[in-house]
């Protein structure tokens, strides 16, 4: 891993104690794991190390060039605005989160396999429940940058990946990519088997690992993708319960705490908010990229795209001023920053300040749970009980508690004007892009409108997570990054670089590469 010399003074606050269990290294004994205390220990090696935030969400139209009066600190973070293949291998590379990704898949199939020796005994079936759905989510975490998004009707045709259901037993095995539609198929029959193994009771810290409720919002983000919007609702309500109001972010008392950014991104990654399902720990530079640090503001989620797109737009919740993360910013014009993404060092020397860039993500949330059935009721037709899911949102995340209508909130994203592809100035840019969706339909009309409201709200809540890219590649929205010096580089519906290329010593070895 790529180490880095600090030069910032960082408050670790409350989050230092709580990030002690992150941040330390599991010891490998898969060599001999034949208890039920080795399986579950091994299983914490099952999740990703690496992230893929800083990828996908420099890759998406959270991010503008700021010009060549900003520097940019790694190639990868320039290629990724660019949507130029990345070749280097920083922490932040496809390398180094495929790698992690294949690693976290390779304890889970370790476990799996010592469970089948053991005689999948009874006292097993929680663990081997975890094992199924760590396998399940590495692969989806790569499908997500690797391959297209899931479109029923070419999925048997467009590229998927190797999925892996053994331990690896070859120094260089040879794999193919197979399609996308057996790789969805794999990724859900692990997670229908899964799910009902799950138990917390195993778990010392359960939002360390996929407890029942993250397990489950996990399923239900998944199946939003794979356009089974039934099964999103069922899911979904798992995790939200009778009482989606009890299940959000407490906003009032992030809102209300002191001004301190450091503060407040503990707060919002605490493991005693509700709210949050499922965190987890990264080597990573984007909590320093995205935060209020002056490193990294040539490509940046700038106060234009704050101002007038996202999180300070006007939208449902009338002025920004309402809303609580609008009120919540941090950095410069070139980066704004919510508080929820931290950068955080662990020291190997501390004498020379040496060491590894770490932050710590909300994987899974109630709040983006209740978004992702939200949409699926916009979807099925359902659209007031899409405008109830909406309420709950606008309920926990606006100062005056708001709430609308069906109607109002048709209006209100129906007034709106279209961002045009490419802008001649800042006042062109809204939240309403023309959507082309990737293998499924959305009616004109208000269907459309309420979709343009949920797509609105995601991206306010899922900013700086890369889940703005995924919504851009499900709705084929075109977008546009400005290059600085050069003409506007212009992402088409069917745009290949949708997919995020793979890594060159991947390529390298043998497996296919992504279409440019």
């Amino acid at each position: 891993m790529k180490k880095y010399n600090l030069y910032i003074t960082l408050c670790f606050g409350l989050l230092l104690a709580g990030c002690d269990d992150f941040l330390d290294v599991m010891p490998d004994n898969r060599a001999e794991v034949n208890t039920e205390s080795k399986v579950t220990s091994l299983l914490v090696s099952a999740y990703p190390t690496m992230n893929s935030l800083m990828m996908e969400e420099i890759s998406s139209d959270n991010a503008m060039d700021n010009s060549t009066g900003f520097s940019v600190e790694s190639q990868e973070h320039e290629d990724a605005y660019l949507w130029k293949d990345i070749t280097t291998d920083g922490n932040d590379s496809p390398k180094s989160f495929w790698d992690a990704c294949y690693g976290a898949i390779s304890s889970a199939n370790q476990a799996l396999d010592a469970i089948d020796k053991m005689g999948n005994p009874a006292n097993l079936q929680a663990q081997r429940g975890e094992a199924l759905i760590c396998r399940a989510y590495g692969h989806f975490a790569l499908a997500k940058v690797f391959c297209l998004s899931y479109n029923p009707s070419t999925a048997e045709t467009d590229l998927g990946l190797p999925y892996s259901k053994t331990p690896e037993t070859q120094v260089s095995p040879q794999y193919e990519r197979g399609n996308l539609k057996e790789l969805y198929e794999q990724i859900n029959a692990d997670i229908e088997e899964g799910l009902p193994l799950i138990n917390d009771e195993i778990y010392s810290v359960p939002k360390y690992h996929f407890n029942k409720k993250a397990a489950h919002a996990f399923a239900a983000r998944f199946n939003l993708y794979y356009h089974n919007y039934d099964k999103v609702i069922q899911y979904a309500t798992v995790v939200l319960g009778n009482s989606p109001e009890k299940a959000m972010r407490n906003w009032v008392s992030i809102g209300t705490s002191a001004s301190n950014w450091s503060l407040r991104v503990d707060m919002y990654i605490s493991a005693s908010e509700p709210a949050n399902l499922l965190m987890l720990p990264a080597t990573s530079s984007w909590g320093y990229w995205v935060g209020p640090y002056n490193l990294g503001k040539r490509y940046g989620n700038a106060k234009a795209i704050i101002e007038k797109e996202s999180v300070r737009a006007t939208g449902a919740w009338g002025l920004y001023s309402n809303l609580y993360l609008a009120r919540s910013l941090w950095g410069f014009d070139e980066k704004m920053a919510v508080t929820k993404i931290g950068g955080y060092f662990q020291y190997t020397d501390k004498v020379n300040g040496i060491g590894y860039r770490k932050n710590v993500i909300v994987a899974f949330s109630a709040d983006e749970a209740l978004l992702c059935r939200a949409e699926a009721y916009a979807l099925k037709g359902e659209l007031d009980k899409a405008t109830a899911d909406i309420n709950v949102w606008l309920a926990s995340h606006t100062v005056n508690k708001v709430q609308h209508t069906t109607a109002e909130l048709v209006t209100i994203y129906g007034d709106m004007a279209y961002m045009p592809k490419e802008i001649t100035n800042v006042n062109q840019r809204t939240p309403k892009k023309a959507l082309n969706p990737c293998g499924f339909t959305v009616a004109e009309g208000d269907q459309e409108k309420l979709i343009q409201c949920i797509l609105h709200l995601r991206r306010v809540e899922t900013v700086h997570e890369g889940l703005r890219w995924q919504d851009v590649k499900r709705y084929g929205i075109e977008i546009v990054h400005n290059r600085d010096g050069m003409a506007d580089d212009v992402l088409g519906i069917n745009d290949p670089r949708r997919a995020i290329q793979l890594p060159q010593d991947v390529i390298n070895a043998g497996l296919a590469a992504n279409p440019r």
